[in-house]
């Protein structure tokens, strides 16, 4: 493309130094009187002219060359310099790229950790809540119908809360010794136990019932007219917080204890819901 574009100066020059020749040569037209002596000199300065625009010719050539040399020099230099842009830019794209995707993955991580510590916080919760319910749990209680002593309680004329004061494992003190009561202290499955016995009496069986919050659930009940006669009965009940559950001696019934304590009342936490 280069030496294309040259072309057109070559043609310029040779075409102003063939100008110049014609114009110096009709300048050396001379009278006719003279033409003889003239023409006698005029292929002397046309071989000169020619010699002279050939120099010239070449000489443009060289600088042509020379220029376009020094062009094909800065050219590649210039396609060097291009070609290391290029690959700088390459190189910064792809440490974009890079950055971009570390940005991408730190923003991942903060993401975890966000929900990492959510996870622990909720951890910690239910640590505690297990704690705290580890505590609840730890329910169970047995106590014996005479704090001391021995005796028999009945008859009565009607149905009577019966008190368990000899207390042998109360804890979690969700049994009271003065009511009779145990009250549920968490939600869940609880076992109870009852045993109750008397001596024969040809009146008088010896009887008592398991209530849950007014409402009688399983009844443990011996008659005989002589000798000891004894009972027992079990139940395990879903208990809301509060719910009460005691027993009931029934109407018209006797219940002895001693020392031995024939007679009891346990219950315990089998797990929470």
């Amino acid at each position: 493309m280069e030496t294309t574009a040259c072309f057109p100066l070559l043609l310029l020059i040779c075409s102003l130094s063939t100008a110049q020749l014609q114009t110096e040569s009709d300048n050396d037209i001379i009278p006719q009187g003279k033409q003889t002596e003239s023409q006698g000199r005029e292929p002397t300065n046309a071989s000169h002219h020619q010699q002279t625009c050939t120099q010239d010719i070449n000489a443009v050539l060289r600088e042509m060359s020379a220029a376009l040399g020094e062009q094909r020099v800065e050219t590649r230099h210039l396609q060097r310099e291009n070609e290391a842009q290029a690959a700088k830019l390459r190189e910064l794209e792809m440490q974009k790229t890079e950055v971009d995707k570390l940005k991408q993955q730190l923003q991942a991580q903060a993401a975890e950790l966000i929900s990492m510590r959510a996870r622990t916080n909720v951890t910690e919760n239910q640590v505690e809540a297990l704690k705290r319910d580890g505590e609840v749990k730890q329910v169970a209680f047995s106590a014996s119908l005479l704090a001391s002593g021995s005796g028999t309680v009945g008859p009565f004329n009607t149905h009577t809360t019966l008190v368990f004061r000899y207390v042998v494992t109360n804890i979690g003190n969700a049994y009271n010794p003065n009511t009779g009561f145990f009250i549920a202290p968490v939600r869940g499955a609880y076992h109870f136990e009852l045993y109750i016995g008397a001596h024969g009496s040809a009146s008088h069986a010896s009887g008592a019932v398991l209530v849950k919050n007014g409402e009688h659930i399983f009844i443990a009940w011996e008659h005989q007219t002589s000798g000891y006669g004894s009972s027992a009965n079990g139940a395990t009940l879903l208990l809301e917080v509060g719910d009460v559950v005691f027993l009931r001696q029934w109407v018209n019934t006797r219940i002895f204890d001693n020392e031995n304590h024939h007679s009891t009342f346990s219950g315990h936490l089998l797990f929470t819901i």
